[in-house]
């Protein structure tokens, strides 16, 4: 064992030493001054920087931070007693990899398997959490102080250790989380489970907005300190906690062999608080063995601006100012800790880390287009809200109206439109919308998929026409005739509401060559069907007890097969729903087929046409799927059904997206090609 040691203002020990495979670095700090430390180096403070590349709350990777600073983000400051580096972070800035939160936060630059012998350990003491959020969501007023992240596969984090205070606390809890390492390979339905150290864990949260749980007796502190150190060895890592006045806890978790290989693993906390947004997956048997694992540290800010209509868990709904740091600072929308000492044992088997830089550095800027999310786009073209038409959607997106988001767990399609704009012949309505190259009649047949979640419909629109409020996200057209609609799938939610109808509506083959007479008749499938309107315009029905909330996953099926059409419908935690519709022979050729809905809701408008014997038979048919927006600004003395009264800000398309005039849907997966026998 070699030891160097110095003494001057700043006294700092540097100690190596080889234990086994490994190489050990232990730093212990102190000074004797008061004076301000500006010009020491955070690298002086924490030599253990030079195993570490350094990722900054702009998003930028500074590469190892020796003799490095940034005045924003990483610095060092003096308590009076003793030297600090500062890791300082707001609430919105530009983010590494495919997070939702901004960090300035050490990435280790080598890794290693959890069978290897490898620790680190901090002393640190939180200064700020973020002073604005939404107590509904676990994340909020929270920041990551140390992790162990996985830089293969799914790139999972088997430990995050939290400190989260709420407002107008004066104590704080310290918790941490196991991260499943998910079968598979989609990695959306991922979850945390949540240890508490000192105080709460993860999932106690607020039932409103500004509503907060109790104060935890045993909590800690801004500005007091916490010790940690992670040790991880064949396989188990070990997690202790240390803090003066406070009861030293430990914690142990095997790493290569999983407690969660099946639903019935699932611990009720989980059930809770991630089954909900359909994150309910299962682990692979051997957890996180055969990955490389690294080391962070520093201030991982996990309270963001997004909606948390986009992810109850994970979108804080937090003050951003729009991304400017400066004043994000001034009104404590940051998250900022401080540490003063570090150690880190990195076994000698480890290897670079470089391949998880180089996927994640600036990967939150790439453009990714809607192909690479779902590939089935070169047997699409779209229609945008402004009317354009393209016709080859390989690496194409539009930035207002058809594009790739990331909700914190997985990338999305983004189908977005306005109430008004420019749209096709015979509509009134924008959309943003795919339309299949294929045509097929119902006797050749063809099926679709999508699983979506509608993430906003109109805030304005007439409660007494059907249409308001809604969109369309599926759909048969048929491309001959009438070009009247077998089926469109619909979402319907009124202002005020937290839960939204889906149901679906069959449009007859209008018998003759005058189409003035078609109607539809709609199914309900969560909520209720199209004709449940309102008494006067602002005069909205009850909410639907079964409905679905903007933000909340749902999945169809449109399965056209020898003529007859089979739809099915699913959510986590909803009955699944199917139906089956016949679209070569018509129920409806006599006024005396025409059902009670339609009498109460068409007739009354003068549609109240019947429909052709063979209903679709023989015309050629095709789908649509993204966001045909039913809400427009005409009048609705013109159609009660269809013309919704709703602003349109005289079609300025960026006056409607800041005024909640328009729809969006995003899809995750999807699918298109033959039928197949029910």
């Amino acid at each position: 064992m070699a030891l160097k040691q110095t003494t001057n203002t700043l006294s700092t020990i540097f100690k190596y030493s080889f234990l086994g495979l490994c190489t050990v670095f232990l730093f212990n700090f102190c000074s004797t001054s008061g004076s301000n430390s500006s010009s020491t180096a955070p690298s002086d403070v924490i030599p253990v920087l030079n195993q570490f590349n350094l990722i900054l709350g702009n998003g930028s990777n500074a590469g190892i931070p020796v003799d490095f600073s940034h005045e924003d983000f990483f610095y060092t400051t003096n308590d009076g007693q003793q030297d600090w580096v500062v890791y300082k972070t707001p609430n919105a800035g530009n983010t590494h990899g495919t997070s939702n939160n901004t960090r300035t936060e050490l990435a280790q630059t080598q890794k290693w398997l959890a069978t290897s012998k490898a620790s680190m350990t901090a002393t640190c003491k939180v200064m700020n959490v973020s002073s604005t959020g939404d107590a509904r969501v676990a994340a909020s007023y929270s920041v990551v102080i140390g992790q162990i992240h996985s830089a293969d596969g799914h790139e999972n984090e088997p430990l995050k250790i939290f400190y989260k205070k709420f407002p107008g606390h004066e104590k704080g809890s310290v918790f941490w989380n196991y991260e499943i390492n998910t079968e598979g390979n989609d990695n959306s339905g991922r979850w945390d489970y949540s240890y508490p150290v000192w105080g709460h864990d993860f999932s106690v949260i607020g039932t409103e907005k500004d509503d907060y749980p109790s104060e935890p007796e045993d909590g800690i502190q801004l500005g007091e300190e916490i010790t940690y150190s992670v040790d991880v060895e064949n396989g188990i890592m070990t997690v202790k906690f240390m803090s003066e006045g406070h009861e030293t806890k430990s914690f142990t978790k095997n790493l290569i062999e999983s407690e969660y290989t099946t639903e019935e693993d699932m611990p009720e906390q989980v059930k809770n608080l991630f089954v909900p947004i359909g994150q309910d997956g299962v682990e692979r048997p051997n957890a996180y063995s055969n990955e490389g694992l690294f080391f962070k540290q520093g201030s991982y800010n996990q309270t963001n601006g997004k909606d948390l209509t986009v992810n109850k868990v994970w979108c804080a709904g937090a003050e951003t100012h729009n991304g400017d740091v400066q004043k994000q600072y001034a009104d404590g929308n940051y998250a900022e800790v401080w540490f003063k000492e570090a150690s880190i044992i990195v076994p000698e088997d480890a290897i670079s880390n470089e391949g998880y830089f180089t996927a994640n550095d600036g990967l939150s800027k790439k453009i990714v287009n809607p192909n690479e999310v779902i590939p089935f786009m070169d047997k699409f073209k779209i229609l945008l809200g402004d009317g354009t038409s393209v016709e080859d959607l390989t690496n194409y997106q539009n930035e207002d109206f058809f594009y790739t988001v990331i909700d914190g767990t997985m990338r999305w399609v983004a189908y977005k439109t306005p109430n008004s704009g420019v749209t096709s012949k015979n509509s009134s309505n924008t959309r943003t919308e795919l339309h299949e190259k294929r045509e097929w009649t119902p006797e050749e047949g063809g099926k679709l998929t999508g699983t979506c979640k509608v993430m906003h419909v109109s805030t304005s629109g007439d409660a007494r026409v059907a249409a308001s409020f809604s969109t369309v996200i599926g759909q048969i057209h048929s491309g001959e005739g009438h070009e009247n609609e077998p089926c469109k799938i619909f979402y319907k939610k009124f202002p005020g509401h937290t839960k939204g109808s889906v149901f679906w509506n069959y449009e007859i083959n209008t018998a003759g060559d005058d189409n003035s007479g078609r109607w539809d008749y709609s199914y309900p499938v969560w909520g209720y069907d199209m004709s449940e309107v309102g008494a006067n315009s602002t005069d909205y029905p009850e909410e639907p007890v079964d409905g679905i909330e903007l933000g909340e996953t749902f999945s169809y099926e449109i399965n056209v097969h020898e003529g007859i059409m089979y739809l099915t419908f699913t959510s986590e935690g909803h009955e699944t729903k199917t139906f089956t519709k016949n679209l070569i022979q018509s129920e409806y050729t006599t006024d005396a087929d025409i059902p009670e809905q339609t009498r109460n809701l068409f007739v009354p408008i003068g549609q109240d046409g019947v429909e052709r014997e063979n209903a679709y038979a023989g015309e050629l048919n095709y789908f649509k799927q993204g966001a045909y927006n039913q809400t427009n600004g005409k009048d609705p003395e013109t159609n009660w059904v269809w013309c919704a009264g709703a602003d349109t800000y005289g079609g300025d398309i960026a006056k409607q997206y800041e005024n909640g005039a328009y729809t969006e849907v995003w899809f995750k997966s999807a699918t298109v090609g033959p039928s197949s026998a029910p």
